[in-house]
């Protein structure tokens, strides 16, 4: 109940309201619209299609500013860093995007998310109304306790329906997020993204802008519950929607999987060599009348009679017809009995695969419910509401492009409690793939008086790493069973053991750069600058660490985080020889070890010089003879 009495300027709105509905956007009044409805002669400016909303202008200049940030490996918190390619990324998602720009553009094969629904309810990051700088909206994204967590009270925006800009603020968060997201798709990418009601309709119409109105695949319905809610005052919704669109018409086709179901219907009466078929009618809809060209009398074989439809056509022209004949496609039944026949589809013909559907039915893909069951089975415990379930991302997952791939990074940056990351290690332990994940989650802190808090989970992301966890203990000691029962069965079959996917992940958290960022200097203070050039003698923080400032210089030259890092005597090797990084020292005896390496690119850090100009200065000299990219930091 609100503490104010109702003003005559809102009783007068609510009336303009229910007369003019049309007159009104996001809650306010559109002057060029109201006089238009009045019959004024109006031209509206700018006057185009186009989706339009308040802040747009800002949101691509926040998604085109570069990010300092970097991403630090947590080992502690990781299951086989050193061996795994999966990895989870704690942090702002804006920010991680950016960061990954230059190391995964380009490789990303699917995208799944799932992202804040905007029902009035919730709270997600953005800024306010654009009147805070960069500075402050990343001071305000990474306030932090003591204990490092990040504080919610000031991170989230709280966007409520009687928010002036309720639908722009939405916008305004999920436009950069979804430019960054299409640049690190391949060209034959596809990207998942579940909505409701409140949302989906402008979520259409930013997609057709990103990805243009041609990639448009599908907007799949999904079955999200069985019953209907008794709370609904007017219809109670059983569905959500999957919008579905390709980066790039390089996706020519797309198919799924073949299910049981679908091949139940095919068998073989005639033992037909070609194996299991199903057939289709031959008769046309269309008339003789309509088609004289497709009538013509047929003859059944079995019978030794001519047939002839007495009011329809036939599907095929003559010369098709008697391909048909010659190809033995068309089935008369086991005694000739049909009165027309059949033609004959194969399964061997399908090519393994099925043109997906629109409709996703609960039976197939799961409920919320179920979302919620198998986490709290997995977990012991319910420690969050509505998870998507596994099975609706493994139908997703599961679609094929182009061929059977079962290889590919996939990547979801509203990944919650990783159901995501559990679909792809089941799909692996399923058909033996090698799908990788890259899931982004805020360490946004759980409510105190929770279930998950008293669980001792302090944030989503720690909820979403011990899920990561314990899916790959249990997908571990289910393979490791079916080891043991097949070693003690005698049998003649293929005795091939089941391969053991990759079941770790390499934790990463986004961090402030290891280097000091040149700060923007209003006015001309001598002092001032004179002490910003004093800063940058050396570059390096005083909090950073050799092996934080191996992943950044990584990232920055273009290098993903499952490089092959080997660390050698004062320097390290990434991928062989395409990178080389001397981080631990600079004598003459290390110069000379990366030189017979034959290195593509050298970075060195410049105090590690400090003092002996001549090393630096043979240093580049020798570099530049061997025809190696030589930067010093």
């Amino acid at each position: 109940m609100e503490g104010y009495s109702q003003t005559p300027k809102e009783e007068r709105i609510k009336i303009l309201q229910s007369v003019m509905p049309e007159i009104f956007d996001e809650g306010k009044i559109d002057w060029e619209k109201l006089r238009a409805t009045l019959g004024e002669d109006i031209n509206f400016v700018d006057e185009r299609y186009r989706l339009n909303w308040a802040g747009k202008s800002d949101a691509f200049r926040v998604m085109q500013e570069a990010s300092p940030s970097t991403l630090v490996p947590c080992r502690e918190e990781s299951v086989d860093f050193d061996d795994t390619q999966n990895i989870f990324i704690e942090g702002e998602n804006m920010e991680v995007l950016k960061v990954l720009q230059k190391s995964y553009f380009g490789k990303v094969k699917m995208i799944y998310i799932d992202p804040p629904y905007n029902t009035g309810n919730d709270s997600f990051i953005y800024p306010d109304h654009f009147s805070e700088s960069r500075e402050e909206y990343m001071r305000r994204v990474g306030d932090k306790d003591d204990e490092g967590y990040m504080l919610r009270d000031g991170m989230f925006r709280k966007n409520s329906k009687e928010n002036g800009q309720y639908h722009s603020n939405w916008l305004n968060m999920m436009m950069p997020r979804l430019y960054l997201a299409k640049s690190l798709l391949r060209e034959d990418g596809v990207i998942f993204i579940s909505i409701d009601e409140n949302e989906s309709h402008n979520l259409r119409l930013l997609m057709n802008e990103i990805f243009g109105e041609e990639n448009f695949l599908s907007s799949v319905v999904w079955e999200k519950r069985f019953t209907r809610s008794n709370n609904a005052k007017t219809f109670t919704t059983l569905t959500e929607q999957i919008l579905v669109y390709r980066k790039s018409d390089v996706l020519s086709n797309i198919k799924e999987p073949r299910s049981a179901k679908a091949d139940s219907i095919y068998s073989n009466p005639d033992n037909d060599p070609r194996g299991d078929w199903t057939s289709v009618s031959y008769v046309n809809p269309a008339t003789k009348e309509q088609r004289p060209n497709l009538s013509y009398p047929l003859f059944n074989p079995i019978t030794q009679k001519e047939i002839i439809h007495p009011t329809n056509a036939w599907k095929y022209e003559k010369s098709t017809y008697e391909q048909h004949i010659k190809e033995n496609r068309l089935y008369w039944g086991k005694n000739g009995e049909n009165a027309y026949p059949r033609l004959k589809k194969f399964l061997s013909e399908m090519n393994g695969g099925m043109v997906p559907v629109d409709l996703w039915k609960q039976e197939d893909t799961g409920t919320t419910d179920q979302g919620s069951k198998e986490l709290e089975a997995l977990m012991g415990g319910k420690l969050f509401d509505f998870p998507k379930p596994v099975s609706l991302i493994k139908r997703a997952l599961s679609i094929i492009i182009d061929n059977e791939e079962t290889t590919g990074l996939f990547l979801d940056f509203f990944a919650g409690t990783a159901p995501t990351a559990q679909a792809i290690m089941e799909l692996n332990q399923e058909d033996g793939g090698n799908r990788k994940y890259i899931c982004v989650q805020l360490p946004e802190l759980c409510d105190n008086n929770s279930d998950a808090a008293k669980a001792g989970y302090a944030t989503i992301a720690d909820i979403a790493k011990e899920r990561i966890r314990r899916v790959g203990a249990k997908i571990r000691a289910e393979i490791e069973a079916e080891k043991e029962k097949k070693n003690g069965q005698l049998t003649f079959e293929d005795t091939q053991q089941s391969k053991m996917p990759d079941l770790g992940f390499k934790v990463f958290k986004l961090a402030d750069s290891n280097f000091k960022q040149w700060r923007k200097i209003r006015g001309s203070d001598t002092e001032v600058w004179q002490q910003q050039v004093m800063e940058f003698i050396d570059p390096v923080t005083e909090n950073a660490t050799v092996d934080n400032m191996v992943y950044e210089l990584l990232l920055k030259s273009g290098k993903d985080l499952n490089s092959a890092i080997e660390h050698k005597n004062g320097y390290y090797v990434v991928n062989d020889r395409e990178l080389i990084m001397m981080l631990e020292s600079a004598t003459q005896e290390t110069v000379d070890a990366v030189l017979a390496t034959h290195p593509e690119k050298v970075i060195a850090l410049d105090r590690l010089f400090e003092g002996n100009d001549q090393l630096k200065t043979n240093t580049v000299l020798q570099m530049k003879d061997a025809g190696i990219t030589f930067i010093t930091i």
